[in-house]
């Protein structure tokens, strides 16, 4: 047996909102790659959600969710899956808890997730989620497979633009962040061999000398580094990784669920964000933080900002 990790970003290119990064973690037969995972649960997982799907879809989100289509899908797929870790998060706060626990600090601080507190699911039939959950489970265990972790990482504004400041761009942020994630998984699993596969950040190609700050003084192995996939070896805490950055990485299951996490993490921090704003300010339209509506949207709010002494600080994403 060996452990498949996958991970993925939701947030990378917004001006407004978190940057979420979420990881998931699969225990599979040693024979079972990061390609061969779809087919190896082909009659469990589809990779959309078509009218007469009864399988559940586990997919890149940018397929399964849009703004007109509801956070049913992201939901069904997440909050199954965590219902096999033994996690049943019943409200917002309580799946940061189950997820991002140690960003809940930083997530309180700001004004519009004091009174957060929304009941999930939100769009999803809690009834559907259950029969995922019983069907996955039953047949997981059939094919020698076992969920073992989902995992995420919040960065919010403040944080975020430190962060830059201190690296100079955002796709070190987004490289530090995810292998420190990365990490924290590995130290709570098994010690058997690990294949992680990443989506790649920011067109970045080398990422020898970041895997080698987070991980410290164990050497790192070049396996290949080109625009297609960078790929490295080292050994961390008596076991070997290998590390993969693939262009299109979400295609990988493990990848793809972790693309589902961070999107929902996302969608559901940005909920309370619009009612704050919508509150104070009348016929205000929604945003999605992306950097033309972004700019749109901060400047109807500016003068409530200003009144209630909100700094761009920790409202606004300088990258």
């Amino acid at each position: 047996m060996h452990l498949l990790i996958g991970t993925d970003e939701a947030g990378y290119g917004p001006n407004l909102g978190p940057l979420v990064v979420a990881a998931s973690a699969w225990q599979v037969p040693q024979n079972i790659g990061p390609a061969d995972l779809y087919e190896h649960l082909q009659e469990l997982i589809a990779v959309e959600c078509g009218k007469h799907e009864t399988r559940m879809a586990i997919a890149d989100s940018k397929a399964l969710y849009s703004p007109g289509s509801g956070l049913a899908a992201l939901e069904c797929g997440v909050l199954s899956c965590l219902a096999l870790l033994g996690e049943q998060p019943r409200s917002t706060t309580s799946l940061w808890n189950s997820l991002a626990a140690h960003c809940q600090s930083e997530r309180a601080s700001l004004a519009w997730h004091v009174a957060e507190d929304e009941q999930l699911p939100i769009d999803a039939c809690p009834q559907r989620i259950g029969h995922c959950t019983e069907s996955l489970g039953a047949g997981l265990q059939s094919l020698d497979v076992s969920l073992k972790s989902i995992r995420a990482a919040a960065v919010f504004p403040e944080k975020f633009n430190a962060e830059v400041e201190r690296h100079e761009n955002k796709a070190t942020v987004l490289s530090l962040v995810t292998l420190e994630l990365i990490r924290g998984l590995l130290d709570d699993l098994p010690g058997t061999p690990v294949i992680v596969t990443c989506d790649k950040h920011g067109g970045r190609d080398r990422y020898a000398h970041l895997i080698q700050h987070v991980f410290g003084d164990e050497p790192v192995r070049v396996l290949r580094e080109s625009k297609a996939a960078s790929a490295y070896r080292l050994h961390y805490a008596g076991r070997q990784i290998e590390l993969q950055f693939l262009a299109k990485g979400e295609r990988m299951l493990a990848a793809a669920l972790a693309s589902m996490t961070a999107k929902y993490l996302r969608e559901i921090s940005l909920r309370p964000f619009n009612r704050f704003w919508q509150q104070h300010v009348p016929g205000l339209k929604p945003t999605a933080g992306y950097p033309n509506d972004a700019r749109r949207f901060k400047a109807e709010i500016l003068a409530v900002q200003q009144q209630l002494g909100i700094t761009d600080r920790i409202l606004w994403r300088c990258r």
